[in-house]
């Protein structure tokens, strides 16, 4: 990437700030709650191609979203794939990560919220949940995509969406990554893959000492192995921590 994606980017302040004492993070294993959240898409073998670089995905009127698969992209060896869900202004600026995330052979699947930001800083789990079923059951229908590598990826209230989506789906999604995530409010947890976190020590939309310093002490006491990366900087993710992610996502 050229730039930082910074929330003067693409980022208002939604509702996200209403949870930054993270209250609803005690959902648990088959508490009652474990459908709510879940989705029923699954890789298969693709019965359309899907062709190289960036397009929009065209199941949608108005907010849509974009697919983007690297260049050497072929049909007969499966790509990880990451499933980015942006800020709270929407996907702007988030064509430059895709390109990145190509170079290092990753397919990037990024849809756009239903409203202004995703529905559970909005009234609760559901529309999105089921258009990320339709994204990601067209991404499925074209692309080869490796059921090891699969990852939930977020900025902000996309960051706190992909972990209150993603322990849900932890035996779908193989990897779950925020940067400068607010909250989690995971309804249930399944499985327990790795979590990636990154945010900046002087961020001063979702402040890192209520955000990230409150979500990494109890990820770990649920048993989750954490990377976590806090950084001198402000409400944002660089090129570098976009590198770091990758590395780790896909290691060699």
């Amino acid at each position: 990437m050229d730039q930082r994606i910074t929330r003067r980017g693409f980022l208002g302040l939604g509702a996200a700030g209403a949870f930054l004492a993270c209250t609803g993070m005690s959902g648990g294993e088959g508490d009652g709650g474990d459908r709510v959240g879940r989705l029923r898409a699954r890789p298969k073998k693709p019965t359309q191609r899907a062709q190289p670089g960036i397009h929009e995905l065209g199941i949608a009127k108005g907010r849509d979203g974009m697919l983007s698969l690297p260049e050497s992209y072929s049909p007969d060896k499966p790509l990880p794939l990451i499933l980015m869900l942006h800020g709270a202004l929407g996907r702007g600026g988030l064509e430059t990560f895709c390109a990145d995330a190509a170079k290092s052979g990753i397919a990037m699947l990024v849809p756009d919220s239903r409203g202004r930001t995703w529905d559970l800083m909005l009234g609760g789990i559901g529309p999105d949940i089921e258009f990320l079923d339709r994204a990601l059951d067209y991404t499925f229908d074209r692309v080869n995509v490796d059921p090891r590598h699969l990852a939930v990826a977020g900025f902000s209230d996309g960051g706190s969406y992909a972990l209150s989506i993603g322990l849900p789906n932890g035996d779908f999604f193989t990897h779950i990554v925020a940067f400068s995530p607010g909250y989690m409010v995971p309804p249930s947890r399944q499985g327990k893959p790795p979590v990636f976190i990154s945010h900046g020590t002087h961020d001063d939309i979702l402040p890192i000492e209520a955000a990230s310093r409150r979500i990494v002490p109890q990820l770990k006491s649920w048993g989750y192995d954490v990377h976590y990366h806090e950084w001198d900087g402000g409400h944002a993710f660089t090129p570098q921590l976009a590198v770091e992610m990758f590395q780790w996502f896909v290691p060699g």
